[in-house]
């Protein structure tokens, strides 16, 4: 067996309406499943049937844990290939309200951490346009330096 890509992720939420104007509205995921009150929501930038499926469990469903901890870190939506895509996303991020809580040069990317209603991590990111990480590889694992935008 050999994996091809990512399809999707689902991640669970308190509130369907709250967590599907954030994905949709200020991310701008196109929502392609889900009615007004019901109690899932599914969305796709255009490349697959669907990357992303809300499921709600209720406002009485635990929060996720803080600090270090076992499980999914974070979620990485590509938003572009250069720095003015990533300026223009934390822009929007900004006037929306949105948390950020950080933002990194990976070497390959650079990359804006973010938090959804729910808490879940997400990571914008660009890809550094002459950066050749398939022909080395290596320069994934370079050192995380601060993001000059």
């Amino acid at each position: 067996m050999e994996i091809k890509e990512l399809g999707h992720v689902v991640l669970y939420v308190h509130d369907i309406e709250r967590s599907t104007a954030f994905y949709r509205d200020v991310l701008g995921f196109r929502q392609i499943l889900g009615r007004r009150g019901g109690p899932f929501a599914a969305f796709s930038s255009g490349r697959t049937h669907h990357e992303l499926l809300l499921i709600e469990v209720g406002a009485e469903a635990q929060e996720i844990p803080s600090g270090r901890r076992v499980g999914m870190y974070h979620i990485g939506f590509k938003v572009g290939d250069s720095d003015d895509e990533l300026r223009e996303a934390r822009d929007r991020l900004e006037a929306d309200g949105a948390t950020i809580v950080g933002s990194s040069d990976h070497t390959v990317t650079h990359s804006l951490y973010l938090l959804d209603p729910d808490g879940n991590e997400l990571e914008l990111y660009i890809d550094v346009p002459g950066v050749d990480w398939r022909g080395q590889p290596e320069l994934v694992g370079s050192p995380v330096r601060p993001l000059q935008l």
